[in-house]
């Protein structure tokens, strides 16, 4: 049997392998909160995982299970940030060492509305965000000045993303014909 290699301490950091927390789910024996935004878990998410978003987590109950917890995002920096502050409560997290880039990685399966999109939602938001950027100097070089406020605007959006962990854009962009499966 796998163990979660559980902490005395609940302060205590304790991480999961993909091929480790494949096994416990398999079993059910784990319950794995994806804290990813909505759109991001709806384009992509390993099977059996519960939306618990990074942005909504002091509103949200957790679910109801006796199971350890595990939690997930794309690639590890949200769920460090999800189980700190779920460990100030007292409670007793693991986290799925490098994310979904992690799990992906090691072959292991993905269920959602692009899993199989040739490309990513956050790769779509690199390159629209990008390209607005761009477009934003190129006018304000050759067309106007006041132009460079689309590259201020889209540069703003971006750092409230990284902060909230919320990605407006990517939000849209999952609403695309595209990007629905």
């Amino acid at each position: 049997m796998t163990s979660l290699s559980t902490p005395t301490d609940s302060q205590k950091k304790s991480f999961l392998s993909p091929n480790q927390l494949q096994t416990l789910l398999d079993r059910e024996e784990v319950l794995l909160l994806d804290v990813r935004e909505v759109a991001e878990y709806q384009a992509e998410h390993v099977a059996g995982a519960h939306l618990y978003p990074l942005s909504q987590i002091a509103q949200l109950p957790l679910p109801a299970s006796d199971r350890p917890i595990v939690l997930a995002c794309q690639s590890g920096m949200r769920s460090q940030k999800a189980a700190a502050k779920l460990r100030q409560q007292g409670l007793t997290i693991t986290e799925l060492q490098g994310g979904l880039n992690a799990w992906k990685q090691q072959g292991l399966p993905t269920v959602g509305q692009t899993a199989k999109a040739p490309i990513s939602l956050m790769r779509q938001v690199q390159i629209v965000a990008g390209s607005l950027v761009l477009l934003g100097v190129i006018l304000s070089l050759t067309v106007a000045p006041a132009w460079i406020g689309l590259s201020g605007f889209v540069g703003a959006g971006l750092v409230f993303a990284g902060v909230s962990g919320t990605c407006l854009m990517a939000n849209l962009l999952a609403e695309l014909p595209w990007n629905r499966g």
